[in-house]
């Protein structure tokens, strides 16, 4: 028996081995397939002409004159930065608001209300994006500014909760109470003791909420019109809009975008720890 489950354990001990390495390979082709693919974007917007070659034949930085000039980058990013701030301000004024609810008051259906602040993280947005879509159309909303800032609203919500909600677990509820004693109120509570305390967790929301604004493309592209695209947006018209545009400045327009958009994730990463949302979410769902 002993030789017979020295045996097994060596065959369970040999196929963990080989799923981890079988594990291990496919994660570095993956990262290796997604990082050629991102050099290959990088190296082609500064590329004079590349055809059939290892690397171009010459390197400028015309392209992104280019794309600056043909797609409107100017005007493009001008609007970005209107609806990103925008949805970063109307976000956290109402959500933490709402995750200081929720971490401080117990009511009945609390759980059932907690699930529905979660379920636009929780289900992609395009099954909800259409509906949404479609009101905002029928109530005249749909292709401006103000259509696209409510759509990002949805999702941009929650996730303040989301973030917000440890951030206000960790105050101690006595130093309210405290202050309530010597004869604040409401709104000088939260001036002088909660908004000090909960400034790094607000600044991390709204780091978070600025990436996910301006990388979320389902809901900006059902809403937007010509005039309230968003850079994700309009980088999607200049790949498959009519007409011949040059490989390069498309590159360039995506270069822009890709470090926009990792320069503020870099950020908010500096700020708020990725695990403990995934590990809120799971917990919250149950």
């Amino acid at each position: 028996m002993n030789a017979e489950g020295s045996a097994t354990s060596g065959r369970r001990g040999w196929g963990g081995i080989v799923w981890a390495a079988l594990v291990r390979a496919l994660m570095t082709f993956f990262l290796i397939n997604v990082a050629g693919v991102i050099a290959s974007v990088v190296v082609s917007s500064f590329a004079t002409r590349w055809l059939g070659t290892w690397l171009p034949a010459g390197y400028t930085m015309r392209w992104y004159g280019s794309a600056w000039d043909e797609f409107q980058l100017g005007d493009v990013l001008e609007v970005t930065v209107e609806i990103v701030l925008i949805v970063v301000a109307l976000s956290i004024l109402i959500g933490v608001p709402a995750a200081y609810a929720l971490a401080r008051k117990d009511f009945p259906g609390k759980r059932a209300v907690t699930l529905l602040f979660l379920l636009p993280l929780l289900v992609p947005p395009i099954t909800y994006g259409i509906p949404l879509a479609t009101v905002l159309y029928r109530l005249r909303l749909g292709g401006t500014e103000t259509g696209v800032i409510l759509a990002n609203l949805v999702p941009a919500v929650p996730f303040v909760v989301l973030v917000m909600t440890p951030f206000i677990e960790q105050v101690d509820p006595r130093l309210e109470a405290a202050a309530r004693v010597f004869g604040a109120r409401l709104h000088r509570v939260f001036l002088h003791v909660l908004l000090p305390l909960l400034a790094p967790g607000i600044l991390a929301a709204g780091l978070l909420v600025l990436v996910r604004t301006i990388a979320l493309f389902e809901l900006t592209f059902l809403v937007a019109g010509p005039d309230s695209q968003t850079l994700v947006v309009a980088l999607y018209y200049s790949v498959f809009a009519a007409g011949v545009r040059a490989t390069q400045s498309i590159d360039a327009m995506a270069v822009t975008y890709m470090v926009t958009t990792l320069v503020w994730l870099l950020l908010a990463l500096r700020f708020v720890d990725p695990t403990q949302l995934v590990t809120r979410v799971k917990r919250e769902a149950r």
